[in-house]
């Protein structure tokens, strides 16, 4: 018969040998996760080079990139300015003090297309567009006009600039934009706009020849007047 020595000594045998088999078996489970873990971020790396290889240079046609992609907002490379307070209240007479235009024109259509569209206004207010609206915001270089052209059917408003004028105009267009940024974009006009400044919604514009201090007045009451008047709205 064991003694009780014979008994403990047993007893922690056995302990030793369940304890040694856990840690073994936690080991085993260590082992799979990170194999599972590799498996995944590899099977990740190989989705991604997939994106990239198939649509990351596509230079147009198509949804899912090249001239359909839109592009981001990107205000960063304004600078500070500021200017006058709003005095007026009527559109029509601020637009008179300024010198400036205000024109109504008919839709030119608002179908969805992928390739360039020759809009018959400048800047352009209505017009077959991509699919993709360009996100409200300032911009510092040009969205494609298709992009921009969709954004007005969502009711927008867009201000213009000319891409090469002076700093200081440009602060002063992205002062007035920070007034009242709500479904609103500023953007330069790259297709030779012949105004200094101007403002467009959907089939409506203001254009302005020269930029005087009763400009600001006009612009602000042609937003206000025709902001989310587009034929479809969308918050």
């Amino acid at each position: 018969m064991a003694s009780r020595k014979d008994q403990k000594e047993a007893l922690r045998a056995e302990r030793e040998r369940k304890a040694q088999e856990a840690a073994a078996a936690e080991r085993r489970k260590r082992t799979i996760g990170f194999g599972v873990a590799g498996v995944l971020v590899a099977a990740a790396i190989i989705a991604i080079a997939v994106v990239i290889l198939s649509g990351g240079g596509d230079d147009g046609g198509g949804d899912s990139g090249g001239e359909n992609r839109a592009a981001e907002p990107d205000s960063g490379d304004f600078v500070k300015a500021s200017i006058p307070k709003a005095q007026a209240t009527n559109l029509d007479q601020a637009a008179a003090a300024a010198k400036c235009t205000v024109k109504t024109f008919s839709a030119e259509g608002r179908n969805h297309v992928s390739g360039h569209v020759d809009y018959k206004t400048n800047p352009p207010t209505s017009g077959n567009h991509f699919e993709i609206p360009s996100e409200d915001g300032a911009y510092f270089e040009s969205p494609p006009m298709e992009h921009l052209v969709h954004a007005l059917e969502h009711g927008r408003v867009i201000l213009w600039f000319q891409p090469d004028a002076p700093a200081q105009l440009k602060g002063q267009m992205k002062a007035l934009f920070d007034e009242d940024d709500f479904h609103m974009l500023l953007t330069p006009n790259t297709r030779k706009m012949p105004s200094e400044v101007a403002a467009s919604a959907w089939t409506r514009s203001i254009t302005c020849d020269k930029v005087n201090d009763k400009t600001w007045d006009a612009l602000r009451l042609f937003r206000d007047r025709y902001r989310d008047q587009g034929p479809e709205q969308v918050p």
